[in-house]
């Protein structure tokens, strides 16, 4: 009989993923400034969600192979923490230079191209960082904890959003310039995306210091493993395909409600910006003074939105069924993209994000509750690696048609929004579709 994993401290489920703090102010920046700074740069509206292809599909590819790479490494540093270190170390270095795309004096097409490489690397190196602490609590948590295990980590995602967020918008109130030369990104962007990296760097180090993997003979022992196989034996694990075909349904019925969530929350990150600046502010021109107070304006209600999913995370664990609080929590997000259409007060906006943020809080807990519920340790890397395909995937989709439907809407950016509260209460009912399953390889 497969010995039941032990109880953890609060204190030592914190330190599981405390560095997803550093890794999601880096996401927060990545996600609310990267329409403006190509916006900034020179970009069309209609050719903004065109930028976000690549990132996504990078993602596609790399996370399932870290995945399963991780799955088969034991050594000094770790079984996952050796690629949170490198996804981190990467990520640090593109913050320094993307913010900078339109200061090398390069051609607008040129700049943009350089913005879009980093931005590759960045979404690529974010999520190399960020997947091992979801592997961590998989790895080392018990079924009875992972619901307030993943709720801590979304708080503390949340939080890092929180400060990601609002960093223009500070640095802009404490002084720094927040206008630019036309084609450069102010440096209120810019600096922000140092002091980002600069966080990232420490709650790495923080992490590698506190979290302590189990041993390859503990790890087996507690997911009953043969106790006589070498953790890397290769001749012993199916390939990625025989482990699509062997997944429980849970991997594939939250992975449809997934396709819904994340393609709402790609066009939130690709047309917030210009759709608020156009309701609220009154502006098209995304080299006017107007337009860049709309882009900090957006950090703060994308802050807001952290704010509301932090609270709304707490208040996840209280729900005695996953699926109820998981659908009410995209219902609630649903609404609030709705009513971004009919709101042109600055303020009153923060009803409509404080909603978005239920929506997030779900996504970020719920999902890989469901899941690792329904696996054992043995492929636990590989799957949420694969499991990660049901985040790039809708992206990818919903960015290559961003384009096509922005002009069918009447070329309005909160119309996108509207769209991506639709695309919510879809995915809300397909939690309906979901059924718990125990543990499986």
């Amino acid at each position: 009989m497969t010995p039941i994993k032990p109880d953890r401290s609060f204190w030592n489920l914190w330190n599981l993923s405390f560095g997803f703090f550093g890794v999601q102010i880096a996401y927060a920046l990545q996600s609310a400034n990267i329409s403006r700074i190509f916006a900034t740069i020179g970009a069309d509206p209609h050719s903004l969600s065109y930028f976000w292809i690549l990132p996504p599909l990078m993602g596609i590819i790399v996370q399932p192979i870290v995945g399963a790479a991780s799955d088969r490494t034991w050594n000094r540093f770790g079984r996952r923490l050796p690629y949170l270190i490198l996804g981190a170390a990467i990520a640090v270095i593109v913050m320094c230079l993307l913010p900078n795309a339109g200061s090398f004096g390069l051609s607008v097409s040129a700049a943009m191209l350089f913005g879009f490489v980093a931005l590759m690397f960045l979404d690529t190196s974010i999520n190399m960082a960020m997947q091992p602490f979801k592997m961590l609590v998989g790895d080392q948590v018990n079924e009875r904890q992972k619901g307030l295990a993943y709720s801590i980590q979304s708080f503390l995602c949340n939080a890092g959003s929180l400060v990601g967020f609002l960093a223009p918008f500070t640095l802009t109130a404490l002084g720094i310039s927040n206008i630019a030369p036309k084609g450069e990104v102010p440096p209120a962007v810019t600096y922000s995306f140092y002091m980002g990296a600069a966080v990232l760097v420490l709650c790495v180090v923080y992490s590698f210091i506190f979290i302590r993997e189990m041993p390859p003979a503990e790890y087996r022992r507690f997911h009953g493993l043969d106790e006589k196989a070498s953790p890397t034996a290769e001749e012993k694990r199916p390939g990625m395909l025989t482990l699509l075909k062997t997944a429980p349904s849970t991997f594939w019925s939250v992975g449809l409600v997934q396709f819904f969530c994340w393609a709402a929350m790609l066009y939130m990150w690709t047309y917030t910006t210009g759709a608020i600046a156009d309701n609220v502010w009154g502006t098209t021109d995304t080299h006017s003074e107007a337009y860049q107070e709309a882009g900090n304006w957006v950090g703060v209600l994308f802050a807001v939105q952290a704010v509301g999913s932090v609270i709304w995370a707490v208040a996840i664990p209280m729900f005695k069924n996953h699926k109820v609080v998981y659908a009410l929590s995209l219902v609630l997000g649903g609404i609030g993209f709705i009513s971004t259409l009919f709101v042109t007060d600055q303020y009153l906006l923060f009803i409509s994000f404080i909603l978005i943020g239920c929506a997030w809080a779900a996504m970020l807990a719920l999902p890989f509750t469901l899941l690792t519920n329904s696996l054992s340790g043995e492929n636990m890397g590989t799957y949420l690696g694969l499991f990660n395909g049901t985040i790039c995937f809708p992206q990818i989709c919903a960015a290559a048609l961003g384009g096509l439907i922005l002009p069918m809407l009447g070329g309005h950016q909160v119309s996108m929004l509207v769209l991506a509260g639709v695309l919510l209460l879809v995915g809300a009912c397909c939690v309906t579709l979901i059924k718990e399953t125990g543990p499986r390889s």
